[in-house]
């Protein structure tokens, strides 16, 4: 099996070009082992679709299904087009979360940077959650997959470690929550850190950074129609939300090598 290792701003996957194999949960825990595998955050297989230009599916670090990723499909676009699967810069992409379009950026032949049209975020009350014994405060968003978005004073001091598995796993979130905790830096500037589900830490999440930039939004720290900047771990993303919460994502992609799996 021949792979390409890629990423969006640190957080890594794995991508195939063909169907999903039946062993797809052992294959994808194997090879995202970052000791005895290839290391990544999981797998993404890219193969034809009968209703859009190419269809994406993603397995987590743990095996599990996701039915979205930000940063994996901006790099499905890149890998798409680089390799030569199609000429088009403006691509329908099928998800387990819904039809998403990007556009690619292309310079010298090669994608650099891709926006993504992330279709509208759901935006829901605040929950106070009970998390053995602590009280937090936060905001379920669904962007096509769950988020539970904490804002805190300090994002160097947020839990991330401790309370990120445990809401997780809350049974306020009976499928389990990506979890985002976020200092507002100023109307424009969201600096964030995320526990993903099935994943753990990672240096990124697309799909937790528009869910980031729409609670704030909910919240009165940012606006509709501004372009917001969500400082992650592994870089920026550019954010921007309009006034009926459809969400534009850019951000760059990048391959680091490719692979063979040799059994």
């Amino acid at each position: 099996m021949h792979f390409t290792k890629m990423h969006g701003l640190g957080n890594d996957y794995l991508y195939v070009y063909g169907e999903v194999p039946a062993n797809i949960e052992d294959l994808s825990i194997r090879l995202s082992e970052r000791h005895f595998g290839a290391g990544s955050d999981g797998m993404i297989y890219i193969s034809p679709s009968e209703t859009s230009d190419f269809t994406m599916r993603i397995f987590n670090a743990d095996g599990s299904e996701a039915k979205m990723c930000g940063n994996g499909i901006r790099c499905v676009g890149k890998y798409v087009y680089d390799k030569g699967y199609t000429d088009k810069k403006h691509l329908r992409i099928e998800t387990l979360s819904g039809i998403k379009t990007l556009d690619l950026n292309v310079s010298n032949g090669k994608v650099k940077t891709v926006s993504v049209g992330m279709g509208k975020a759901e935006v829901s009350e605040n929950l106070q959650l009970d998390v053995d014994g602590e009280k937090v405060v936060c905001t379920p968003v669904s962007v096509g997959n769950p988020h539970a978005v904490s804002f805190v004073a300090d994002i160097e001091k947020a839990p991330l470690l401790t309370l990120g598995p445990k809401m997780e796993h809350h049974r306020a979130f009976p499928d389990g929550v990506n979890v985002e905790f976020v200092e507002v830096i100023d109307r424009h500037t969201l600096r964030m850190r995320v526990w993903e589900r099935g994943s753990g830490v990672t240096m990124a999440c697309g799909t937790g950074a528009c869910a980031v930039a729409a609670a704030a939004i909910k919240q009165g720290y940012c606006s509709f129609d501004d372009e917001i900047s969500v400082v992650l771990d592994g870089g920026t993303l550019k954010i921007k939300i309009a006034p009926d919460y459809s969400v534009t994502m850019t951000g760059p992609a990048e391959t680091i090598y490719e692979g063979d799996v040799i059994e």
